[in-house]
C-alpha cells in the first residue's frame, strides 16, 4: 500500500501530470468556450484538432527553446497539411494520392529525432482527422482558419504558462532526475545483496542507467538554460537553488559510477562479512532519502533529511577495521584497498545527499553571492542541441536508410488501410449492420500512424498495449453510458480522460489508450448522443489498424540488429575519449600544481572536456543499451551476436566507472609511476585495436594502493572490449537483410 502510495504522489508531482494537465486544458478550453457561448459544435472541434497538433509537440520535460520552434513548425506545417487534406477530401482520386504521400514525407521527419518524429506525427494527425469528411473549398478556407486559431490559441496559452510557471517545470524536470537517481542508487544495491543474482542485478542496474542519462539531460536542458543571472530578486534564488540541487545531483552520481566492482570476487572473498550489508542497507536509505527530496522539490516544500545512515556507517568503519585486524589488507591488499575506497564514496554520498536535502530545506539566502557568469558559456558545452537540416531529410532519400524504410512502411500501411475501408464500406450486409465502419475508415489510418514505429519490437511493442487499452476503454465506455445519463458527470469524466490521457502517454502507454479510448467515445457520446454504436466500431477500427500496422512491420523491416554494430563502435569512440580528455585533464592538474597555479585555465577546461566526454559516454551507453534490449524483444532468429554484446555491455560499464575512479586519482599525484603508465598505455592500445603487452604488477604503496585494482580492471575490461569488438560480424547491408528477413 505504502509502495502503491509513494507511486501514485511520484506520478501526481510530475511533470508528465502537469504537462498532461497544460495540455488537456489548452486543447479543450477553445471548444469549450465555442461550444458553451456559442454553440458551434463543429467549429469548436475543429479548433480543438488544431490546438492538439500543437499540443503535440509540448512533452514534458524538453528544452523550452526548441519546445516554442516545434510548436511553431506544428502550427505553419499543420495548417498547410489542413489544407492539402481538405482539399484532396472531396476528390477520391486524389485522396488516393495525397494521403500516403503525406505519410512518407512526415514519417521522415524522424531523421531529425525525436522532436521532428513529433511534428511528423502532428502533422499526421491533423491530416487524418480533417480527411473524416469530404470538403468544399469554401469549407476547406474555413476549416483550416478554425484549426490555424485553434493553435495559435494553444502556442500563446503555452507560452504564457511557461512565463508564469517556468520554476514550476524546472523544479519537475529535477524531481524526475532525482527520482531516476534514487531508482539507480537501488539497483546498486542490489549488488552488495548476496542472496541475489548478479545477472538479474546488472540487467536492471543497465536499464536503470539508460532511464537515469535521458532524465538527467531533460533536467540539465531545463537547468543550465535558466542559469542565475547576476540579478538581485527572487527569480535568480530560485535558479541559484535549482543549480545547487542539480551540482550534487550530477555528483552523486560520479560517486556511485566510479565505485563498480568485480562483486563476483567480492562475494567470493568476503562471503559472510557484514560489510556488504552494511554497504546495500546504507544505499538504499540514501536512495530513500533521495526519493524524499525528489518529491520535496517537486512539492515546493521544504522537509529535513529522514533516514539517517550514521549507524551503518559506523557499523561499516568497525567492520572495516575487523577485517583489517584479521589480515585482509596483508592477505588481499587490492580487495581492501577497494573496500576502503567504497568507505569513503559511501562518506561522501551521505554528505553530498545531507546537502541536496539542504538546498531543498532551506531556500538560498538573499545574500548568497550570484553564480559565476563566466559558466554560461561552459556549460552550454553540456545541453543537447537539436539540427535542423535539409540535407538530412535529403540524404536520406535512399534504400538502406532506416528513417526511409520506415516511411515507406507508414504509407503502405496507410494505403491498405484506405482500401480495407473502401472494400468495408462497399459490403451490403457490413453497411447494413455497423454503417459507421466506411466512414470512420480514417480511424483505421490514426491507429496505424500512432501504432507504427520505427523498429519492429516497439511497433509490436505499441500495438498490444493499443489493442489492450482500446478493449478496456470501450467496455468502460459501455459500462459508464449505462450507469449514467447526467451530461455534467459524462462532460467531468471525459475532461479527467483528456487529462490522463495526455499525462500517461509516457509512463504507461496501455493506460493512456484506455484514457484515450474514453475520451474519444465520451465526445462522439455528445455529438450523437443516441447512439452507442460508435463504440462497436472504434473497437473493430482499431483492430483493423493494429493487425495492417503489425503485417506492414515486416515490410522493409529494420531490425536493431542492424544498428547495433554502429552503436557499439560509438560507445568505443565516447570511452576512448574519455580516457584521453581525462589523462589530460590529470596531466594538466599536475602541470598547475607545479607551478602553483591551483586556478589554471587550462587545467579548467581540460577539467570541463573531460565531464563532457563523461556525459558522452553516458549518453552513448544509454543508446546502445536501449538498442540491445530492444533487440532482445523482437523474434530471437532477427537477434545476433547477443553474448558479445551483452559482454560489450557490461565491460564498457566497467571501464567507464574504472576510468571515473582512476582519473581523479591521477590528477592529485605529483607523477605517475612506469607501472601505472604501462597500464594507461595498455588500456589505450586495447581500445585502438593494438597489441600491446600488460604490465605484470603495479606499484601499491601508500595512496598508489587504490589505484591497483581499478587499473587492473581498466585493463582487463578494455582487452575483453577489444575481443568482443573484433568478435563482431560487419552490418548486413539493409537490401540483404530485407531479402531474409521477409515470412
Amino acid at each position: 500500500m505504502n509502495s502503491f502510495i509513494a507511486q501514485f504522489q511520484r506520478f501526481i508531482y510530475s511533470h508528465y501530470f502537469f504537462g498532461g494537465l497544460r495540455q488537456a486544458v489548452g486543447v479543450l478550453l477553445p471548444a469549450l468556450v465555442i461550444v458553451g457561448l456559442f454553440q458551434l459544435y463543429a467549429i469548436g472541434m475543429v479548433a480543438a484538432i488544431g490546438a492538439a497538433c500543437v499540443a503535440v509537440i509540448d512533452q514534458p520535460g524538453g528544452p523550452r527553446r526548441y519546445g516554442l520552434n516545434g510548436m511553431l513548425a506544428a502550427l505553419l506545417l499543420g495548417s498547410l497539411t489542413a489544407a492539402a487534406s481538405g482539399l484532396a477530401s472531396g476528390h477520391p482520386v486524389m485522396v488516393w494520392l495525397v494521403v500516403p504521400l503525406l505519410c512518407f514525407v512526415f514519417s521522415m521527419f524522424t531523421v531529425f529525432g525525436k522532436q521532428g518524429g513529433l511534428l511528423g506525427f502532428a502533422c499526421l494527425l491533423i491530416m487524418t482527422l480533417t480527411m473524416r469528411t469530404p470538403l468544399s473549398t469554401a469549407d476547406v478556407l474555413q476549416h483550416t482558419a478554425y484549426s490555424f486559431l485553434g493553435g495559435v490559441f494553444y502556442l500563446a496559452y503555452s507560452a504564457l504558462a511557461h512565463r508564469l510557471l517556468w520554476h514550476r517545470e524546472e523544479q519537475q524536470a529535477l524531481s524526475v532526475a532525482l527520482f531516476a537517481t534514487a531508482d539507480y542508487m537501488s539497483a546498486r544495491a542490489r549488488f552488495y545483496d548476496v542472496d541475489l543474482d548478479l545477472e538479474d542485478s546488472y540487467r536492471k542496474l543497465i536499464r536503470t542507467q539508460a532511464q537515469m542519462t535521458e532524465a538527467h539531460q531533460a533536467a540539465r536542458d531545463m537547468v543550465l538554460r535558466e542559469l542565475p543571472r547576476g540579478k538581485p530578486g527572487r527569480g535568480d534564488r530560485l535558479r541559484q537553488s535549482s543549480l545547487n540541487i542539480f551540482v550534487d545531483m550530477v555528483g552523486l552520481l560520479d560517486t556511485m559510477v566510479a565505485t563498480h566492482t568485480d562483486y563476483a570476487t567480492l562475494r567470493r572473498t568476503m562471503p559472510d562479512s557484514d560489510i556488504l550489508l552494511f554497504v546495500r542497507d546504507a544505499l538504499n536509505k540514501l536512495a530513500a532519502n533521495v526519493s524524499g527530496i525528489a518529491l520535496n522539490v517537486a512539492r515546493n516544500r521544504h522537509a529535513r533529511e529522514r533516514n539517517s545512515v550514521k549507524a551503518e556507517l559506523r557499523a561499516l568503519e568497525y567492520e572495516m577495521e575487523k577485517a583489517r585486524s584479521g589480515g585482509l589488507e596483508a592477505e588481499h591488499p587490492e580487495i581492501y584497498a577497494l573496500l576502503v575506497q567504497i568507505q569513503r564514496r559511501m562518506r561522501n554520498m551521505a554528505r553530498l545527499v545531507a546537502r541536496m536535502a539542504g538546498h531543498s530545506e532551506h531556500a538560498v539566502d538573499r545574500d548568497t553571492p550570484p553564480a559565476d557568469l563566466r559558466l554560461d558559456k561552459s556549460l552550454n558545452r553540456f545541453l543537447s542541441r537539436q539540427k535542423w537540416r535539409l540535407g538530412m531529410l535529403t540524404s536520406n532519400l535512399r534504400s538502406d536508410s532506416p528513417h526511409f524504410r520506415y516511411a515507406l512502411r507508414v504509407a503502405i500501411a496507410a494505403l491498405l488501410a484506405m482500401t480495407v475501408a473502401a472494400i468495408l464500406g462497399a459490403l451490403p450486409l457490413l453497411r447494413d449492420v455497423a454503417p459507421g465502419i466506411a466512414a470512420h475508415g480514417y480511424w483505421i489510418i490514426l491507429t496505424v500512424i500512432i501504432i507504427m514505429k520505427p523498429g519492429f519490437a516497439l511497433t509490436r511493442q505499441r500495438n498490444g498495449w493499443r489493442v489492450t487499452g482500446t478493449l478496456i476503454g470501450c467496455a468502460a465506455a459501455l459500462g459508464l453510458f449505462t450507469l449514467t445519463h447526467s451530461s455534467t458527470t459524462l462532460l467531468a469524466i471525459l475532461v479527467v480522460c483528456s487529462i490522463l490521457g495526455y499525462s500517461l502517454v509516457q509512463v504507461n502507454y496501455m493506460l493512456s489508450a484506455v484514457f484515450n479510448t474514453m475520451f474519444v467515445l465520451l465526445v462522439f457520446h455528445f455529438l450523437v448522443p443516441a447512439s452507442n454504436a460508435v463504440v462497436g466500431e472504434r473497437l473493430i477500427d482499431t483492430l483493423i489498424g493494429s493487425a495492417l500496422a503489425l503485417s506492414c512491420s515486416y515490410i522493409l523491416p529494420a531490425w536493431e540488429r542492424n544498428v547495433m554494430t554502429p552503436l557499439a563502435a560509438a560507445l568505443l569512440r565516447a570511452n576512448q575519449r574519455f580516457l584521453r580528455t581525462g589523462l589530460a585533464y590529470a596531466q594538466a592538474a599536475r602541470a598547475a600544481r607545479a607551478a602553483g597555479n591551483e586556478n589554471d585555465g587550462r587545467a579548467r577546461d581540460a577539467d570541463m572536456s573531460w565531464r563532457v566526454a563523461r556525459k558522452n559516454v553516458h549518453i552513448a551507453f544509454g543508446n546502445f543499451a536501449s538498442a540491445f534490449y530492444r533487440m532482445m524483444d523482437e523474434p530471437v532468429r532477427r537477434q545476433r551476436h547477443v553474448p558479445e554484446l551483452n559482454n560489450l555491455l557490461i565491460q564498457h560499464h566497467a571501464l567507464a566507472s574504472q576510468i571515473s575512479a582512476v582519473v581523479p586519482i591521477l590528477a592529485q599525484l605529483d607523477h605517475v609511476p612506469d607501472g601505472i603508465r604501462q597500464a594507461l598505455d595498455a588500456t589505450q592500445a586495447y581500445l585502438e585495436d593494438r597489441d600491446m603487452a600488460a604490465p605484470t604488477t603495479l606499484e601499491t604503496e601508500g595512496e598508489l594502493a587504490t589505484l591497483a585494482y581499478p587499473l587492473r580492471q581498466m585493463v582487463k575490461a578494455a582487452g575483453l572490449i577489444r575481443h568482443e569488438m573484433r568478435g563482431l560480424e560487419p552490418d548486413v547491408p539493409p537490401a540483404a537483410a530485407t531479402s531474409e528477413a521477409r515470412p
